[in-house]
């Protein structure tokens, strides 16, 4: 009987060509770079692996550098490691004995290693030169041009700057990528350990993490002594949290604050207070931000750029293009290292005022510029730099004495809350400053002494409280909350009474006429928003809050039955609005004459004066402006006869009224379109088929539903997709079917 062979029976494997170790553990995602680079080296001989401390850039490329195409590895792969080499001159010798090469003659190390590569095909891994990047960068251009068969992976958190170089920068893990690490080295700690149960948690341990793959495998090493809820609880202190990598790891591997901080070591003095400085920013900057706030004291304004582009190579801070043009960003945990730095040297408040200055500044002029062609620029430009205005207000309703200025910035910020789809977090904001007391902090409290806002007597701290008031008024209206926003307002025009504060009187009226509207007191609001347009022509105030006053008129008193006034009020506001570029109080005029054009019975130009409404609506994220040229759409599709589309677009309303509020205010005036195209609707396909569509249509994705809305003209669902949607303007009451225009007297319908 034939025995089984022993292991020393077996043939031997045939010994891989290289020095690269065997991997110990399964490598995770990065399918699309691995493949991207073997693209690369196909077609460069030298391409740098580059970016921040422990997003696995030496893995990545040992295990890229292995699998490359075999024309290329012929005579295998090797791998230096750079990072415990202190001296340049040494360099060579250290890639000479990666290589296994000895020489007993006097000839130089450069001579040997060229002579030995010059006819091999191989790939060279170069790993941890950063901070011998010059001598290194010699000596692989010398063998570059010495051995035309070899290909070079740099390995490293700044480029090596060479002639034909292929940069190849590595971002963070993408977040399923990451949890399936997590897992997977969790499972090695604790055998059956799965993401069931744990998903959610541990989604949020590698977002916290920026996905980057050291940081999400020492969190998973934590899972001996702590649950992945646990973890979370903890991350605010990362580095202390997250040490203990294996033994056979890289020095520079065994922590994040080590990974972090070999970087912070290759900066200059410079670099490392500028690292520190930009640690203030929440999310993407700008080059103007980081000049005004990070400079002085060490680092000229004229000196931000130059330095920033140092970080910039290593990786500390990387580049991306957005809408609003260049910006730049720290991964969270790069930001962290540098915010205890700025700590450490006492610096921190300072700076969170210097970025708070910056962001009130910014807010301030935006407001202003709303009004104005610039309106889509404005409305970019806010929504790119919300993170660091949430870090400003957060900054003012924390920081003692800064109330004020946190009251200041909510309320500046109301033609983004309302404008731009973003209620919720307004009233967030604004119900904190409005709870806080606004008195002044002692004197003496760099607070008082903002160079963007100037806020130094009570009378201003008063007006910031008052603005806070009204804009909190505005937002609670359009969500449909009647209590807490006539609280508001009755606070803000007492007060703006008691100190004569013309303005914010005219503003609290205002929008108490706007609550009127949308409770069905309709006599009540035609009274309320002409006194408010006659003091605002009185203080000589006109912006897009004076003309939406003008479109709530028109509608208080379309819905009385006066569309004649309607129309000549909106008319008027769509004249201003052209004349000044602004669009977006114009998307709500536009939509009380489509809804005058509706009632006389014009559907073609009713049409087309709710496509213009919604593509407008859109492109703000204006939630409120869209759902409601949707609701009055469907009306006129089901009145042009095609009921099954009118279920559709009802159907994609009902799914959009929930991120706005209350669904039509609760008002009847304003159901009326809803109730009409309803009963058209049903009565046609029965209720059976209506739900059946109304279903479909709240399946429907936004973009989705707005682009079969905007494609109801030609009945082809082919129309280019817009934006998002915000605040109110106005359908109907009485929405029988187009008839003449009934007449009003004294505030009462006849006819």
């Amino acid at each position: 009987m034939r025995r089984s062979p022993r292991p020393d029976d077996l043939p031997a494997a045939p010994p891989r060509p290289g020095n690269l170790p065997h991997e110990l553990n399964r490598f995770v995602g990065r399918a699309a770079e691995l493949a991207a680079l073997h693209r690369d080296l196909v077609t460069a001989r030298l391409v740098t692996v580059t970016g921040a401390g422990g997003v696995g850039k030496s893995r990545f490329a040992a295990h890229a550098a292995a699998r490359a195409p075999k024309a290329v590895r012929r005579d295998g792969v090797w791998r230096v490691e750079l990072a415990a080499v202190r001296r340049a001159e040494l360099v060579e010798y250290a890639l000479a004995e990666s290589l296994g090469l000895t020489d007993h003659t006097a000839r130089p190390p450069r001579q040997v290693l060229v002579d030995h590569l010059a006819e091999r095909q191989l790939v060279l891994v170069v790993d941890g030169f950063e901070h011998l990047v010059d001598a290194c960068a010699a000596l692989v251009r010398d063998l570059l041009r010495a051995a035309p068969g070899l290909r070079v992976i740099a390995v490293g958190r700044r480029p090596l700057a060479l002639d034909g170089e292929r940069l190849f920068p590595l971002s963070p893990l993408a977040a399923a990528d990451a949890a399936e690490l997590f897992a997977d080295r969790a499972s090695a700690l604790l055998p059956g350990f799965s993401l069931h149960g744990h998903l959610v948690d541990v989604l949020e341990i590698c977002r916290r993490l920026d996905c980057l793959p050291l940081a999400v495998e020492l969190a998973a090493g934590r899972l001996r002594a702590l649950s992945p809820a646990q973890l979370t609880e903890r991350l605010d202190d990362r580095f202390r949290l997250l040490t203990g990598g294996g033994r056979d790891a890289l020095p520079r591997h065994q922590t994040l604050r080590t990974a972090i901080g070999w970087s912070h070591e290759l900066c200059t003095a410079q670099e490392r207070l500028l690292w520190a400085r930009l640690s203030v920013f929440s999310g993407p900057f700008d080059l103007e931000a980081a000049e005004y706030i990070c400079s002085g004291d060490g680092v000229h304004a004229d000196a931000v750029l130059d330095v920033l582009h140092e970080l910039l190579a290593q990786s500390v801070v990387t580049r991306e293009e957005s809408a609003t043009g260049v910006r730049y960003r720290m991964l969270d945990t790069v930001r962290a290292y540098g915010a205890e730095w700025l700590d450490g040297i006492g610096d921190a408040g300072r700076m969170r005022r210097r970025h708070r200055d910056w962001y009130m500044g910014l807010a301030t002029w935006c407001e202003l510029d709303w009004f104005s062609p610039r309106q889509s620029e404005v409305a970019a430009r806010i929504e790119a730099e919300l993170p660091n205005l949430r870090a400003a207000l957060e900054f003012c309703l924390t920081e003692p004495g800064e109330t004020h200025l946190g009251q200041y910035l909510a309320g500046t910020l109301w033609f983004y809350w309302a404008g731009c789809g973003r209620l919720t977090e307004g009233r967030h904001w604004l119900e904190r400053a409005v709870e806080l007391d606004s008195d002044p902090a002692d004197p003496s409290e760099p607070a008082g002494s903002s160079e963007h806002t100037g806020h130094t007597d009570h009378t201003e701290y008063g007006e910031s409280r008052l603005k806070a008031l009204w804009v909190l008024g505005y937002v609670a209206i359009l969500q449909g909350d009647t209590v807490p926003a006539l609280a508001a307002l009755h606070e803000c025009h007492d007060e703006a009474e008691r100190t004569g504060s013309a303005t914010a009187r005219a503003y609290a009226v205002h929008r108490t006429g706007c609550l009127a509207l949308v409770t069905d007191d309709l006599v009540r609001a035609e009274q309320l928003l002409r006194a408010a347009l006659s003091s605002y022509r009185e203080i000589g105030e006109l912006n897009s809050n004076v003309l939406m006053g003008q479109v709530e008129l028109a509608m208080a008193v379309a819905f009385q039955g006066d569309l004649t006034e309607a129309v000549a009020l909106c008319e008027d506001v769509r004249q201003v609005c052209e004349d000044h570029g602004e669009r977006w109080t114009r998307a709500y005029a536009l939509y009380v004459l489509a809804y005058a054009e509706w009632h006389q019975g014009s559907l073609v130009r009713a049409r087309a004066l709710l496509e213009e409404c919604l593509a407008i609506g859109h492109e703000f994220h204006d939630l409120l402006g869209t759902v409601l040229a949707v609701e009055l759409l469907a009306l006129v599709t089901a009145v042009e006869g095609d009921a099954p589309e009118a279920a559709v677009l009802q159907g994609a309303a009902t799914r959009i009224w929930p991120s706005v509020g209350l669904p039509l205010f609760g008002s009847s005036h304003y159901n009326g379109p809803h109730e009409l195209c309803e009963s058209r609707a049903r009565s046609e396909l029965g209720d059976v088929r209506f739900g059946e569509l109304a279903r479909a249509g709240e399946r429907l994705g936004h973009d989705e539903a707005v682009a079969r809305a905007l494609g109801g003209s030609s009945r082809k669902r082919t129309t280019p997709l817009v934006p998002r949607p915000a605040r109110p303007a106005d359908p109907g009451r009485d929405m029988r079917e187009p008839a003449a225009s009934p007449t009003r007297k004294g505030g009462e319908t006849t006819g």
